[in-house]
Protein backbone atom coordinates (compact mmCIF):
# COMPACT_ATOMS: atom_id res chain seq x y z
CA UNK A 1 0.00 0.00 0.00
CA UNK A 2 1.29 3.46 -0.93
CA UNK A 3 2.00 5.89 1.86
CA UNK A 4 1.01 9.55 1.77
CA UNK A 5 4.19 11.57 1.47
CA UNK A 6 4.63 15.30 1.89
CA UNK A 7 6.12 16.36 -1.45
CA UNK A 8 6.00 20.13 -0.97
CA UNK A 9 5.49 22.79 1.67
CA UNK A 10 4.83 26.51 1.55
CA UNK A 11 3.97 29.11 4.17
CA UNK A 12 2.71 32.66 4.42
CA UNK A 13 2.68 35.25 7.18
CA UNK A 14 1.42 38.85 6.97
CA UNK A 15 3.85 41.78 6.79
CA UNK A 16 2.75 43.58 9.96
CA UNK A 17 4.90 42.68 12.99
CA UNK A 18 3.38 43.09 16.46
CA UNK A 19 6.30 43.23 18.87
CA UNK A 20 6.40 42.81 22.63
CA UNK A 21 7.39 46.46 22.84
CA UNK A 22 4.15 47.47 21.13
CA UNK A 23 2.13 45.22 23.43
CA UNK A 24 3.75 46.97 26.41
CA UNK A 25 1.98 50.13 25.25
CA UNK A 26 -1.37 48.34 24.95
CA UNK A 27 -1.61 46.29 28.15
CA UNK A 28 0.17 45.90 31.50
CA UNK A 29 2.99 43.59 30.42
CA UNK A 30 6.65 43.68 29.42
CA UNK A 31 9.08 41.93 27.13
CA UNK A 32 10.86 40.00 29.88
CA UNK A 33 7.60 38.64 31.30
CA UNK A 34 6.32 37.55 27.88
CA UNK A 35 9.59 36.03 26.73
CA UNK A 36 10.33 34.13 29.95
CA UNK A 37 6.86 32.56 30.08
CA UNK A 38 6.11 31.94 26.41
CA UNK A 39 9.25 32.37 24.32
CA UNK A 40 7.45 34.87 22.07
CA UNK A 41 9.18 38.04 20.86
CA UNK A 42 6.83 39.06 18.05
CA UNK A 43 3.88 37.86 15.99
CA UNK A 44 2.43 38.68 12.56
CA UNK A 45 -0.98 40.36 12.21
CA UNK A 46 -3.15 40.41 9.08
CA UNK A 47 -4.26 43.96 8.31
CA UNK A 48 -6.71 45.05 5.62
CA UNK A 49 -10.47 45.28 5.31
CA UNK A 50 -12.25 42.09 4.34
CA UNK A 51 -9.20 39.84 4.65
CA UNK A 52 -9.67 36.57 6.52
CA UNK A 53 -7.97 33.22 6.96
CA UNK A 54 -8.67 32.36 3.32
CA UNK A 55 -6.41 35.21 2.17
CA UNK A 56 -3.42 33.68 3.95
CA UNK A 57 -4.39 30.12 3.05
CA UNK A 58 -4.64 31.04 -0.62
CA UNK A 59 -1.20 32.68 -0.50
CA UNK A 60 0.26 29.48 0.96
CA UNK A 61 -1.51 27.25 -1.57
CA UNK A 62 -0.57 29.43 -4.55
CA UNK A 63 3.06 29.25 -3.45
CA UNK A 64 2.78 25.49 -3.01
CA UNK A 65 1.34 24.99 -6.50
CA UNK A 66 4.13 27.04 -8.05
CA UNK A 67 6.82 25.34 -6.00
CA UNK A 68 5.66 21.81 -6.86
CA UNK A 69 4.90 22.70 -10.49
CA UNK A 70 1.29 21.62 -9.96
CA UNK A 71 -1.58 22.91 -12.06
CA UNK A 72 -4.81 23.77 -10.21
CA UNK A 73 -6.71 21.17 -12.26
CA UNK A 74 -4.35 18.43 -11.02
CA UNK A 75 -5.42 18.81 -7.38
CA UNK A 76 -7.92 16.15 -6.21
CA UNK A 77 -8.84 17.38 -2.72
CA UNK A 78 -8.18 20.34 -0.42
CA UNK A 79 -8.65 20.26 3.34
CA UNK A 80 -8.31 23.39 5.46
CA UNK A 81 -7.76 23.29 9.21
CA UNK A 82 -8.92 26.54 10.80
CA UNK A 83 -10.45 27.86 13.99
CA UNK A 84 -11.10 31.27 12.42
CA UNK A 85 -13.05 30.61 9.21
CA UNK A 86 -13.97 33.60 7.07
CA UNK A 87 -17.65 32.72 7.43
CA UNK A 88 -19.80 30.18 9.24
CA UNK A 89 -20.41 29.01 5.67
CA UNK A 90 -19.23 28.54 2.99
CA UNK A 91 -16.15 26.86 4.38
CA UNK A 92 -12.74 28.47 4.09
CA UNK A 93 -11.46 25.58 1.96
CA UNK A 94 -14.06 26.50 -0.71
CA UNK A 95 -12.85 30.09 -0.67
CA UNK A 96 -9.19 29.10 -0.97
CA UNK A 97 -9.97 26.88 -3.95
CA UNK A 98 -11.79 29.73 -5.67
CA UNK A 99 -8.95 32.16 -5.02
CA UNK A 100 -6.27 29.90 -6.55
CA UNK A 101 -8.36 28.60 -9.45
CA UNK A 102 -9.05 25.08 -8.20
CA UNK A 103 -12.45 23.91 -9.44
CA UNK A 104 -14.78 20.91 -9.21
CA UNK A 105 -13.07 19.04 -6.38
CA UNK A 106 -13.99 18.19 -2.81
CA UNK A 107 -12.90 20.76 -0.26
CA UNK A 108 -13.84 21.15 3.38
CA UNK A 109 -12.75 22.55 6.74
CA UNK A 110 -11.55 20.75 9.86
CA UNK A 111 -11.93 22.39 13.28
CA UNK A 112 -9.79 20.88 16.01
CA UNK A 113 -8.25 24.11 17.30
CA UNK A 114 -4.46 23.96 17.52
CA UNK A 115 -4.49 20.25 16.65
CA UNK A 116 -6.36 20.98 13.43
CA UNK A 117 -3.45 20.53 11.04
CA UNK A 118 -2.63 17.09 12.48
CA UNK A 119 -6.28 16.07 12.23
CA UNK A 120 -6.45 17.29 8.62
CA UNK A 121 -3.16 15.59 7.74
CA UNK A 122 -4.46 12.32 9.16
CA UNK A 123 -7.65 12.59 7.11
CA UNK A 124 -5.83 13.56 3.92
CA UNK A 125 -3.49 10.61 4.38
CA UNK A 126 -6.44 8.19 4.27
CA UNK A 127 -7.52 9.37 0.81
CA UNK A 128 -4.01 8.79 -0.56
CA UNK A 129 -3.56 5.40 1.11
CA UNK A 130 -6.97 4.23 -0.12
CA UNK A 131 -5.92 5.02 -3.67
CA UNK A 132 -8.76 7.48 -4.16
CA UNK A 133 -6.63 10.55 -4.86
CA UNK A 134 -3.14 11.37 -6.11
CA UNK A 135 -2.74 14.98 -4.97
CA UNK A 136 -4.23 16.21 -1.70
CA UNK A 137 -3.48 19.67 -0.27
CA UNK A 138 -3.69 20.15 3.49
CA UNK A 139 -3.80 23.74 4.75
CA UNK A 140 -3.53 25.20 8.23
CA UNK A 141 -4.66 28.84 8.35
CA UNK A 142 -5.74 31.07 11.20
CA UNK A 143 -6.35 34.78 11.70
CA UNK A 144 -6.24 34.63 15.47
CA UNK A 145 -6.10 38.42 15.74
CA UNK A 146 -9.79 38.39 14.75
CA UNK A 147 -10.76 36.70 18.03
CA UNK A 148 -8.04 38.06 20.33
CA UNK A 149 -8.94 40.56 23.04
CA UNK A 150 -6.14 43.12 23.05
CA UNK A 151 -7.13 44.34 26.51
CA UNK A 152 -6.56 40.87 28.02
CA UNK A 153 -2.87 40.60 28.92
CA UNK A 154 -3.09 36.83 29.43
CA UNK A 155 -4.13 36.00 25.86
CA UNK A 156 -3.18 38.91 23.59
CA UNK A 157 0.52 38.14 23.97
CA UNK A 158 0.10 34.62 22.60
CA UNK A 159 -1.51 34.69 19.20
CA UNK A 160 -0.51 35.60 15.67
CA UNK A 161 -1.77 35.10 12.12
CA UNK A 162 -0.40 32.83 9.42
CA UNK A 163 -0.91 29.88 7.08
CA UNK A 164 0.95 26.86 5.78
CA UNK A 165 0.12 24.21 3.18
CA UNK A 166 1.52 20.81 2.24
CA UNK A 167 1.06 18.58 -0.78
CA UNK A 168 0.38 14.89 -0.15
CA UNK A 169 1.11 12.32 -2.88
CA UNK A 170 1.48 8.53 -3.02
CA UNK A 171 4.90 7.09 -2.21
CA UNK A 172 6.02 3.47 -2.61
CA UNK A 173 9.55 3.86 -1.21
CA UNK A 174 8.57 3.81 2.46
CA UNK A 175 8.47 7.58 2.94
CA UNK A 176 5.53 9.64 4.14
CA UNK A 177 3.07 9.72 7.03
CA UNK A 178 3.77 6.33 8.57
CA UNK A 179 1.54 6.62 11.64
CA UNK A 180 -0.68 9.11 13.44
CA UNK A 181 -2.69 9.36 16.64
CA UNK A 182 -5.49 11.86 17.27
CA UNK A 183 -7.33 12.22 20.58
CA UNK A 184 -9.83 14.46 22.35
CA UNK A 185 -11.45 15.08 25.72
CA UNK A 186 -14.55 17.28 25.76
CA UNK A 187 -14.30 17.88 29.50
CA UNK A 188 -11.68 20.49 28.67
CA UNK A 189 -14.10 22.63 26.70
CA UNK A 190 -14.46 25.41 29.27
CA UNK A 191 -10.74 25.89 29.79
CA UNK A 192 -10.02 27.14 26.27
CA UNK A 193 -12.84 28.30 24.02
CA UNK A 194 -14.73 31.09 22.29
CA UNK A 195 -18.07 31.24 24.06
CA UNK A 196 -20.25 33.11 21.56
CA UNK A 197 -20.69 33.14 17.81
CA UNK A 198 -22.02 29.62 17.37
CA UNK A 199 -25.55 28.21 17.62
CA UNK A 200 -25.51 28.01 21.43
CA UNK A 201 -24.86 31.74 21.89
CA UNK A 202 -25.51 33.55 18.59
CA UNK A 203 -24.21 37.13 18.35
CA UNK A 204 -26.22 39.69 20.30
CA UNK A 205 -25.47 43.07 21.85
CA UNK A 206 -25.09 41.25 25.16
CA UNK A 207 -22.54 38.71 23.88
CA UNK A 208 -20.50 41.51 22.32
CA UNK A 209 -20.60 43.62 25.48
CA UNK A 210 -19.51 40.63 27.57
CA UNK A 211 -16.61 39.98 25.16
CA UNK A 212 -17.73 36.41 24.58
CA UNK A 213 -16.50 36.47 20.97
CA UNK A 214 -12.87 36.49 22.03
CA UNK A 215 -10.61 33.58 23.01
CA UNK A 216 -10.91 32.65 26.68
CA UNK A 217 -8.13 30.61 28.24
CA UNK A 218 -7.65 29.27 31.75
CA UNK A 219 -3.88 29.33 31.47
CA UNK A 220 -2.81 27.07 34.36
CA UNK A 221 -5.31 24.33 33.46
CA UNK A 222 -4.41 24.42 29.77
CA UNK A 223 -0.70 24.36 30.54
CA UNK A 224 -1.10 21.32 32.79
CA UNK A 225 -3.18 19.36 30.27
CA UNK A 226 -0.97 20.37 27.34
CA UNK A 227 2.31 19.37 28.97
CA UNK A 228 0.99 15.95 29.93
CA UNK A 229 -0.99 15.05 26.82
CA UNK A 230 1.35 16.41 24.15
CA UNK A 231 4.27 14.65 25.82
CA UNK A 232 2.29 11.43 26.34
CA UNK A 233 1.05 11.17 22.75
CA UNK A 234 4.52 11.92 21.39
CA UNK A 235 5.98 9.16 23.55
CA UNK A 236 3.17 6.82 22.44
CA UNK A 237 3.83 7.35 18.73
CA UNK A 238 7.54 6.69 19.32
CA UNK A 239 6.95 3.55 21.36
CA UNK A 240 4.59 1.92 18.91
CA UNK A 241 7.01 2.64 16.04
CA UNK A 242 10.04 1.48 18.06
CA UNK A 243 11.75 4.88 17.92
CA UNK A 244 14.20 6.34 20.41
CA UNK A 245 15.20 9.94 20.75
CA UNK A 246 18.32 9.15 18.74
CA UNK A 247 16.18 7.93 15.82
CA UNK A 248 14.22 11.18 15.55
CA UNK A 249 15.81 13.86 13.37
CA UNK A 250 13.26 16.54 14.30
CA UNK A 251 10.43 17.15 16.73
CA UNK A 252 7.89 19.45 15.05
CA UNK A 253 5.74 20.70 17.94
CA UNK A 254 2.76 23.01 17.96
CA UNK A 255 4.10 26.44 18.90
CA UNK A 256 1.93 27.31 21.91
CA UNK A 257 4.45 27.90 24.65
CA UNK A 258 8.22 27.31 24.82
CA UNK A 259 7.90 25.60 28.20
CA UNK A 260 5.38 23.09 26.81
CA UNK A 261 7.69 22.40 23.87
CA UNK A 262 10.67 21.88 26.17
CA UNK A 263 8.71 19.48 28.38
CA UNK A 264 7.62 17.43 25.35
CA UNK A 265 11.17 17.21 24.00
CA UNK A 266 12.48 16.15 27.43
CA UNK A 267 9.87 13.39 27.70
CA UNK A 268 10.87 12.13 24.23
CA UNK A 269 14.59 12.24 24.99
CA UNK A 270 15.23 14.70 22.16
CA UNK A 271 17.98 17.31 22.31
CA UNK A 272 16.96 20.95 21.94
CA UNK A 273 18.88 21.33 18.68
CA UNK A 274 16.50 18.80 17.09
CA UNK A 275 13.35 20.75 17.99
CA UNK A 276 11.77 23.08 15.45
CA UNK A 277 11.09 26.47 17.03
CA UNK A 278 9.63 29.62 15.48
CA UNK A 279 7.27 30.71 18.26
CA UNK A 280 9.67 33.58 18.95
CA UNK A 281 8.77 35.30 15.67
CA UNK A 282 5.21 34.12 14.94
CA UNK A 283 3.58 33.35 18.29
CA UNK A 284 0.77 30.80 18.31
CA UNK A 285 -0.81 30.69 14.85
CA UNK A 286 -3.04 27.76 15.91
CA UNK A 287 -3.53 25.39 12.93
CA UNK A 288 -0.68 27.04 11.03
CA UNK A 289 2.16 26.43 13.50
CA UNK A 290 3.27 22.97 12.33
CA UNK A 291 3.28 23.67 8.57
CA UNK A 292 5.02 27.01 9.19
CA UNK A 293 7.71 25.16 11.14
CA UNK A 294 8.18 22.71 8.27
CA UNK A 295 8.37 25.62 5.84
CA UNK A 296 10.94 27.51 7.92
CA UNK A 297 13.13 24.42 8.41
CA UNK A 298 12.63 22.88 4.95
CA UNK A 299 16.21 23.56 3.86
CA UNK A 300 17.51 21.57 6.84
CA UNK A 301 15.37 18.49 6.16
CA UNK A 302 16.89 15.48 4.42
CA UNK A 303 15.21 12.60 2.62
CA UNK A 304 14.62 9.80 5.11
CA UNK A 305 14.59 12.02 8.20
CA UNK A 306 12.28 10.80 10.95
CA UNK A 307 9.95 13.55 12.14
CA UNK A 308 7.48 13.52 15.03
CA UNK A 309 4.71 16.10 14.74
CA UNK A 310 2.82 16.88 17.96
CA UNK A 311 0.02 19.26 18.92
CA UNK A 312 -2.46 20.16 21.63
CA UNK A 313 -5.49 22.42 21.35
CA UNK A 314 -8.80 23.57 22.76
CA UNK A 315 -11.56 21.08 23.22
CA UNK A 316 -9.30 19.48 24.37
CA UNK A 317 -7.72 17.92 21.28
CA UNK A 318 -4.24 16.54 20.80
CA UNK A 319 -2.26 14.22 18.57
CA UNK A 320 1.01 13.16 17.01
CA UNK A 321 2.25 11.86 13.67
CA UNK A 322 5.32 9.95 12.58
CA UNK A 323 6.58 11.21 9.23
CA UNK A 324 9.55 9.96 7.19
CA UNK A 325 10.57 12.92 5.05
CA UNK A 326 10.31 12.18 1.34
CA UNK A 327 12.62 14.72 -0.30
Amino acid sequence: MSKAAITGIHGYVPDYVLTNAELERMVDTNDEWITSRTGIKERRILKGEGLGSSHMGAKAVAGLLEKTNTKPEEVDLLICATTTPDYVFPCTANLICDMVGIRNIGSFDIQAACSGFLYALTIGTQFIEAGRYKKVIVVGADKMSAITNYTDRTTCILFGDGAGAVMLEPNDEGFGVLDSIIKSDGTGQHHLFQKAGGSRYPPTHETVEKRWHYVYQDGPSVFKFAVKNMADVSAEIMERNHLTGADVAWLVPHQANKRIIDATAHRMGIETDKVMININKYGNTTAATIPLCLFDYESQLKKGDNLVLAAFGGGFTWGAAYVKWAY
